[in-house]
């Protein structure tokens, strides 16, 4: 059982939003779905260039409540941070907590 007192972070998850864009297309954008109490764990970092522009990949694992249905089409946010999902599991056997793995870029 995990002591709810670690779960110290407010995160809010955001899920995508899309506008057509007038040519076919759509331009998405994140919109605030619910604020869920959170553990972040950092797990790992590595250093990449992307566009011509240093930076890191952090990756993280996050222990929230299970509840609001969260899938890899959703983010996380903490302030100016955000957390791309990358996948999701049960955390124990009892299916009180979900287990978030999700990456953060960092430049």
């Amino acid at each position: 059982m995990i002591d709810p007192g670690r779960l110290n972070r407010r995160l809010v998850l955001e899920e995508p939003a899309d506008t057509p864009d007038g040519l076919g297309g759509v331009t998405r954008t994140f919109v605030a779905a619910a604020t869920l109490w959170a553990e972040v764990i950092p797990t790992a970092a590595r250093g990449e260039v992307v566009a011509d522009g240093a930076g890191a990949t952090l990756t993280h694992r996050i222990l929230v409540r299970a509840g609001p249905e969260i899938t890899t089409r959703h983010r996380l946010r903490l302030g100016t941070r955000v957390f791309r999902i990358k996948s999701m599991r049960a955390h124990d056997r009892s299916g009180r907590f979900l287990a978030i793995d999700a990456e953060e870029r960092v430049n």
